[in-house]
């Protein structure tokens, strides 16, 4: 409930925000309300359902996060076309106060024995490891896997997030405030497999989020609301895959089923990494579906074999891990993948013969700043090149994709087994029962 209204709030904030640095203030406060309520959403999830329902309930949970992806640049589209720009936050409005209200009235209390102190210390370490890595790849893309301070950057990072793991466990054996991060979770190996590849998939993924918009936006030239439509058959093929895997999973053990899921991601995506300039929309909308069936299945499957080995008073510990690792995932895709999007577009570009060095190193910066470019100079050929370009990278991107999917795939039917050569639903007999 508090964090419902604290999301409130930050949408309030958003919307009547009056200069950049409002804005990005209240997007923090909006983030702190949404950090709450993703993990604490995965956790009624373990309290409220058995075993044989939580599948179910956990695709469901999946269905809805991956529709807003699309839904939120059709919607938003819509609204920045007939209406005030501050609109595309008070919409959460309508929602957030009937969540309120029904929260308060159907949802039972459930909370842990012993509650823990805040670890500061550890929030710290990794937002500074994590930031300094994500930025350390970021600027790799944009200067050059070459550059001292990107791979400086990306080497302290790492280093940081050790001194993390270090940290966590000093804290744990203390035993007088809980870590930031339960290590001891990581025994359970449905809990670990099964983060470990939720965060796969999402790191996957992502850059059909990332890549796929820009190109219906820059070369296609789409607006939001028609870009929205476009990503509407990933929804299709999400909601196919949920059904699918719901009854996959009464059949089939999990690392099969999260195998099988992972395997339609890479399919998709290596069908999308073929694509031309000229290529219309009918081939978009069909390797994209495919990726939405992928996604449907996999995303339930991973997340169930990791949470059904909670105990009911660990699922929020467990959740808030699983959904901050995920969000992880998707922070270092969007770097990673940006980056070698980013890569792939320029030494593309470099190649541009008969136009002027200055127009090409401009055009370098982004491909909307290319097509800007090409727009003033009014030069169809270095429209063609900026097109090709951005084209050629999200091919390599989307390659780059496929492959993680596939490594995805590989992981999930060596790994996603109990210990004792079952899969992981042999854990779920120690929910339980406190986790070690």
């Amino acid at each position: 409930l508090a964090a419902l209204v604290v999301f409130a709030a930050g949408s309030l904030a958003c919307a009547y925000a009056s200069s950049p640095p409002q804005l990005i203030a209240a997007r923090l406060l909006l983030g702190l309300g949404a950090a709450f309520i993703l993990p604490l959403g995965l956790a009624m999830v373990s309290v409220l359902f058995a075993e044989h329902e939580r599948q179910r309930a956990l695709a469901f949970v999946a269905g809805a996060a991956v529709a807003s992806y699309p839904l939120g640049p059709l919607l938003g589209g819509w609204l920045l076309t007939h209406y005030w720009w501050g609109s595309v936050f008070l919409i959460n409005l309508p929602l957030i106060l009937p969540a309120i209200g029904v929260l308060a009235i159907v949802m039972p209390e459930s909370r842990a024995t012993r509650l823990a102190r805040l670890d500061l210390a550890g929030a710290a370490v990794s937002a500074i490891g994590l930031g300094t890595g994500v930025y350390g790849l970021i600027r790799a893309g944009e200067q050059g896997w070459g550059d001292h301070w990107a791979i400086g950057c990306m080497v302290i990072g790492c280093c940081v997030l050790g001194g993390f793991v270090v940290l966590e466990r000093a804290v744990a054996a203390r035993g007088n405030r809980g870590p930031l991060v339960d290590l001891g979770l990581f025994r359970s190996r449905g809990f670990a497999w099964g983060t470990v590849l939720a965060m796969l998939v999402t790191f996957s993924t992502i850059g059909l989020l990332f890549v796929v918009p820009q190109y219906l936006g820059s070369v296609l030239g789409f607006d939001a609301m028609e870009t929205g439509i476009r990503l509407l058959p990933m929804i299709a093929g999400m909601m196919v895959g949920l059904g699918l895997g719901d009854r996959c999973s009464a059949r089939l053990s999990p690392a099969i089923t999260s195998a099988a899921g992972f395997a339609l991601i890479a399919a998709g995506f290596s069908v999308g990494a073929t694509t031309d300039p000229g290529d219309g929309t009918a081939f978009l909308a069909s390797w994209i579906t495919v990726v939405g069936v992928g996604f449907g299945i996999a995303l339930p499957a991973t997340a169930n074999a990791a949470i059904e080995t909670l105990a009911a008073e660990r699922s929020g510990a467990g959740s808030a891990v699983f959904a901050a690792i995920r969000q992880v995932g998707g922070a270092f895709g969007v770097a990673v993948l940006g980056s070698v999007l980013n890569t792939a577009y320029r030494d593309h570009l470099s190649a541009g013969d008969g136009l002027p060095p200055a127009a090409i190193d401009q055009a370098r910066d982004s491909v909307s700043a290319g097509m800007a470019l090409a727009g003033q100079l009014d030069s169809p050929p270095l429209l063609e090149m900026v097109e090709a370009a951005f084209t050629h990278g999200m091919d390599v991107t989307l390659a780059a994709s496929a492959a993680i999917a596939l490594a995805g795939a590989g992981l999930a039917l060596a790994f996603l087994r109990a210990p004792g050569g079952g899969t992981s639903n042999g854990e779920s007999q120690s929910r339980c029962a406190p986790m070690p």
